[in-house]
């Protein structure tokens, strides 16, 4: 499916996997593997953002993954996230979508909600807010009927 299709139907938590369509080298060429890794991966869906007007020209509807953390005992020191435009030549597929019972804690900021973490459930949603300090997010437990199964057939079709 497209970029577009993405922004348009994909809730936030969703796990989407992206490629160019070309075949992975093999790990012998580096260089090659590391041009192909750029083009294709996997993330969590935890942005979405509609086109930006400036003065000069209109930025695109995007949207952002968080494809992992690097860290060292414990402590997060890198986040990668890469952000793709709606008219982004790639292909993108819907792997997972967040169940029922799980809840996603939210934050609000400049017009746009970005997805912080994707809890289990309740308590362990209030841990994570607890332990990491966001005092402004909020949480929205995944239903049935908004984000889990009924976007499965929307994205199925």
């Amino acid at each position: 499916m497209s970029a577009t299709t993405i922004i348009d139907t994909a809730p936030l938590g969703a796990l989407i996997r992206y490629t160019d369509g070309s075949p992975k080298p093999p790990a012998r060429f580096t260089k090659k593997l590391a041009a192909w890794e750029r083009s294709n991966g996997i993330g969590r869906l935890v942005k979405k953002e509609p086109p930006r007007p400036y003065s000069t020209w209109t930025a695109p509807a995007s949207f952002t993954l968080h494809e992992g953390n690097f860290s060292s005992d414990g402590v997060i020191l890198v986040t990668i996230m890469r952000s793709h435009a709606a008219d982004s030549a790639l292909t993108f597929d819907v792997v997972e979508v967040p169940q029922p019972g799980q809840v996603k804690i939210l934050l609000d900021f400049g017009g746009t909600t970005e997805l912080l973490h994707l809890a289990a459930n309740e308590t362990a949603a209030e841990l994570w807010i607890a332990r990491e300090g966001y005092r402004n997010a909020r949480l929205e437990p995944v239903g049935a009927s908004d984000d889990g199964r009924a976007e499965e057939a929307n994205l199925a079709a």
